[in-house]
């Protein structure tokens, strides 16, 4: 058993909410406001920020206060992490996939 990530875990607890993939899907268009994020969901400015907290954790999200408006962006690290886990495991699982395959074919040779 591989040792405990927590940054992928973050990126796990983020991407496992509905509202904050939405929040993701928006800003994929355009870096947007806290404020219009909130309009668009139909929930507070405040549920905002707490997602996206949440989303700035775990390296998905980045925010830069102006005054008194909250511009919200993707920041690719997370989504960077994210790919290489993927990455990792595909290739882990294909491997053993293989080895699966070619058991089967020695047994069938039997």
């Amino acid at each position: 058993m591989k040792k405990k990530d927590p940054a992928i875990d973050r990126l796990f607890h983020a991407l496992g909410d509905p509202t904050r993939r939405a929040i993701l899907d928006r800003l994929g268009h355009a870096p947007t406001s806290a404020t219009r994020l909130a309009e668009w969901l139909g929930v507070t400015v405040t549920a905002v920020g707490q997602h996206l907290q949440i989303l700035e954790d775990a390296g998905l999200v980045s925010t830069e206060k102006l005054g008194r408006v909250r511009t919200c962006s993707i920041h690719h690290a997370g989504f960077d992490r994210l790919e290489q886990w993927i990455r990792d495991h595909r290739t882990s699982w294909e491997r053993r996939l293989e080895r699966l395959a070619d058991l089967l074919a020695e047994s069938d040779k039997d």
